[in-house]
Formats: C-alpha cells, sequence, structure tokens
C-alpha cells in the first residue's frame, strides 16, 4: 500500500504529464464574442418576454425573422428553373458581381463600364473585408496601419490584427452630446501619415448610429485627399437605413467622384434579408484596367486559399431581384418599409421615456439612424428590472 501523499503527488504528475502530450492541451478557452455571446444567452432565456437588444438583426412586429417577398418570390422562379450545381470561379457569379456594382456606386458609374473597378463575390460583408485586408497586407505600397473610428464594429479591429496589419483610431462619436466629434475627426485625418488605410461606414454607422452629413463627407472627402489616405468602405446598410440607396451611398459615390482608389465591402445581409446565405461583394477601384487585371490575379490567389471559390445559392437570388425590374423595384419599396418603421420605432422610443417621466434629452435616439442607437447612458444606470433584456455592454441597443 503507497502512502497517501505518494498516491496524491503521482495523479497530480500524470496530469501534467497529459496536458503536454495532448495537442490542446495548452489551449486556453477564449472570450465569447461580445455580440453573439449576448445572442447565445438570449436563446438559452425560456421567458417568453426575452428580448435581444444585441445582434443587428431585423425582426417583424411579432419579433420573429423577417423574409422579403421579393425573396420569397425569387426563391420560387429559381425553383422552377433547372440550374446546376458546379463551382462558381475564384471572382464569383459575373452576373451577380456586375449588377452588385452598378447597385453600389450607380447606374451610371463609369468606373465599372471602363473596367478599372474590380468587382468580385465574397462570403457577405465580413468576407469582403478579410479579402481587402489580406489583399491590404501582402500588396499595398503605403503604411500597414488601418486607422478605424472610436468606437467601430469590433470585428474591424480584431480582422485587421489577424491580418498582421497594425490598427489605431480616429475620434468619431462624442458621448457628451450623442453625436459626431466632427472636429475631432478631420483633426485626427490631418495628423495620419500620407497613404494610411481608413476604414469608414458607408451609412448607418455600426454602433453609434452616427453618420456625417453630405456637406461633412465632401470635407472628409478632401481631407483624405490631401493625405492620400485609402478609403475602405464597409457598407452593410445601403437602402436600410434611409430607405434610399442611392441616399444611403453618398459617401461613396462622392470619394469615387473625387478620385479615390476605393475599396468596398458590401453586404446584402441586412437591406435584403440575406443573414445565413453570407452573400456580398468585394469591389477594389485601381487606375485602370491593366492594372485591375494584376491585382484580380492576386485576390485569385488569396481567394483560393481560404475557401477556392464563393457558394452559388445566395448569388442567385440577389442577382434574380437585383436582374428583374419588377422584383427590383418591388425589394427599395420593401427596404423602404424597413427603414421606416425602424424610424417609427426610434420615435416612439423617444415618446415613451418622455411619457415615464424622463427629463433627459432624448433627441440622439431619432437622430441617429440605422439599426443601432447608443443611449447614452451608463452601465451603472442601465438596471433592468428583470433579467429578460440583453443588451451588448457598449450600449447600444436595437431600434
Amino acid at each position: 500500500m503507497y502512502p497517501k501523499h505518494v498516491v496524491l503527488n503521482s495523479c497530480k504528475y500524470f496530469q501534467r504529464f497529459d496536458r503536454k502530450m495532448s495537442a490542446w492541451g495548452d489551449v486556453k478557452m477564449g472570450p465569447a464574442d461580445p455580440i453573439l455571446g449576448v445572442s447565445e444567452a438570449f436563446r438559452a432565456c425560456k421567458s417568453p418576454k426575452k428580448v435581444n437588444l444585441g445582434i443587428g438583426a431585423y425582426r417583424d412586429e411579432n419579433n420573429k425573422p423577417y423574409v422579403l417577398p421579393c425573396v420569397e418570390k425569387a426563391e420560387k422562379i429559381l425553383h422552377g428553373m433547372t440550374l446546376n450545381k458546379e463551382y462558381l470561379p475564384q471572382g464569383g457569379l459575373a452576373d451577380f458581381c456586375k449588377h452588385a456594382a452598378y447597385f453600389a456606386f450607380g447606374d451610371d458609374a463609369e468606373i465599372i463600364k471602363n473596367g478599372s473597378l474590380i468587382s468580385m463575390q465574397s462570403l457577405s460583408g465580413s468576407g469582403a473585408l478579410k479579402l481587402g485586408l489580406e489583399l491590404l497586407k501582402r500588396h499595398y505600397n503605403g503604411p500597414k496601419v488601418v486607422y478605424v473610428s472610436s468606437p467601430t464594429w469590433g470585428n474591424h479591429i480584431q480582422m485587421s490584427k489577424f491580418a498582421y496589419l497594425d490598427v489605431k483610431t480616429y475620434k468619431y462619436y462624442e458621448p457628451k452630446t450623442c453625436s459626431l466629434d466632427f472636429k475631432g475627426f478631420l483633426d485626427d485625418i490631418n495628423k495620419m501619415p500620407e497613404k494610411s488605410i481608413i476604414i469608414f461606414h458607408v451609412c448607418a454607422h455600426n454602433p453609434t448610429g452616427v453618420d456625417p452629413s453630405p456637406s461633412q463627407w465632401d470635407e472628409i472627402s478632401a481631407a483624405c485627399k490631401k493625405k492620400q489616405i485609402l478609403p475602405f468602405f464597409d457598407m452593410a446598410y445601403q437602402g436600410f437605413a434611409s430607405g434610399d440607396a442611392d441616399n444611403d451611398a453618398y459617401s461613396l459615390r462622392k470619394f469615387v467622384k473625387d478620385g479615390h482608389l476605393v475599396m468596398l465591402a458590401q453586404s446584402f445581409a441586412k437591406n435584403m434579408g440575406l443573414y445565413g446565405e453570407r452573400i456580398g461583394g468585394f469591389h477594389v477601384l485601381t487606375e485602370n484596367k491593366e492594372q485591375s487585371k494584376k491585382v484580380l490575379s492576386q485576390l485569385k490567389i488569396i481567394v483560393r486559399s481560404i475557401y477556392s471559390n464563393p457558394p452559388l445559392s445566395g448569388a442567385r437570388l440577389v442577382l434574380k431581384v437585383l436582374e428583374d425590374p419588377v422584383l427590383k423595384n418591388d425589394w427599395r419599396k420593401e427596404f423602404k418599409q424597413m427603414a421606416d418603421r425602424m424610424k417609427g420605432v426610434r420615435a416612439a422610443l423617444k415618446n415613451n421615456l418622455k411619457k415615464e417621466g424622463s427629463t433627459k434629452n432624448w433627441d440622439h435616439i431619432t437622430n441617429q439612424i440605422g439599426m443601432f442607437c447608443f443611449s447614452g447612458l451608463t452601465p451603472e444606470q442601465f438596471t433592468p428590472s428583470n433579467k429578460n433584456m440583453f443588451l451588448a455592454q457598449n450600449k447600444h441597443i436595437l431600434a
């Protein structure tokens, strides 16, 4: 019979030995995503009164996922066709890419017609960001530093770091007024090294809901032009923000008009309700058609090394809506209805806060736009009366 202390010490030895022998023995538990973690907690809650104010996904009046009628019609049309399931090329479905580009840059966009714009299918907006960041890491001839707004969507920072790019911030949101710090924004641009990379939100800034005005975008474009900044636009909410797709694309098209060589990550998750289809576009503007061919060749190598080629179904759905005049017109009406409903929810929230006796100025709720609203509350002030409300800790709520 071995002494008790010998047995215990032996157990500890073998535990250490087993951990060292295991391929994954030293892996530590990673932190939960601050937004997706909220959704996981929401799904685990059994209360029928639970409310998820975290993730950016549109819900109808019954708090259910909403499938757009134009998408349902497109699906029926596609189901009635005999379609193959062949691999797509690395750049994706060509007609989808063309129509997606015209939707983003405008029907009269000369950059599409002259071949200086590269357009590829991507795995929604996140996949487009990944392609762009990998391209910058490997081939950009300027500083490998990405500037993001303070605050910004968390994945901008994480994905940039995963691409081994340095990340810095520029002033954007002023908590005291719950509005844009425009002076700080411009001052920071003017301090950046020449040819720096900036990620801009085209519209419906995530997570603040605060957007520059058209005249402010004009000044931002001019400041970036002086510093030879490379603008990388993230456009997840075109049409879904104001209800007018052309109005929402103002910043992007202004930069193109001013001669910037823009990059664009485009998503159809929100404005077409295709969250799970993971369908988007990645666009790069070059100086000419010959330069586009070279950059495209490198992008194809990046795609091949990550996922080989993109999936079919989402691209076919979006293409059917964009190429059919009736469906496209229906879609424009439908995303305007969603945008108008969100504006109505904002107004109702503001009015009900006043009815409850709050004396705080809540104008920022209706001044902000899109799915997200920075409440202006601190974590200490936000003390829900029950555990059925799920909210991100950065104080943005779904409007």
